[in-house]
């Protein structure tokens, strides 16, 4: 199953890429919503090898994953992997500069199955894939305002 959008954000190409390089202000978030979030990797810079383990509960029952960035194209391109117990997750940023001052910004979300029960649970998902898609499209939107929000107070 796979969910995508496009935003236009009013932030030059680099200050995008910085903004989604903040992956503390990201493993903050996602503990303040309930998750643990431990970053495992040795790394001293952003990079290709970054890994963290995350636990959150989804429909009643906690789920574990890790989650490791396997494509670090500055400032063009991130792509994160996810894999838990019967899923394997691909999140995509593309960045694409529009001028100076303006930049696109692609988010993909796909998600596979590996075993029944998460081929159920992708079932149900897609049940209700109109209004899920309407909702990531709702959160990258807010995201991206979010991002041009800062980048005009920095600015």
């Amino acid at each position: 199953m796979i969910f995508s959008t496009k935003e236009d954000i009013e932030a030059p190409i680099g200050a995008v890429f910085a903004m989604l390089c903040d992956f503390e202000g990201f493993e903050r978030s996602a503990m303040r919503r309930g998750a643990e979030v431990q970053r495992v990797d040795r790394l001293s810079s952003p990079g290709v090898g970054m890994t963290w383990n995350a636990a959150f509960k989804m429909r009643g029952k906690k789920r574990e994953m890790q989650v490791e960035m396997v494509t670090f194209d500055k400032p063009n391109e991130m792509v994160l992997e996810s894999t838990s117990p019967g899923l394997i997750g691909q999140m995509r940023f593309d960045l694409i500069a529009l001028s100076r001052s303006r930049t696109r910004i692609s988010v993909e979300l796909e998600v596979k199955p590996l075993n029944l029960s998460a081929r159920l649970l992708v079932q149900s998902l897609k049940l209700g894939k109109t209004k899920l898609a309407q909702k990531y499209k709702l959160r990258v939107a807010e995201y991206a305002k979010t991002m041009e929000e800062r980048h005009a107070k920095s600015a």
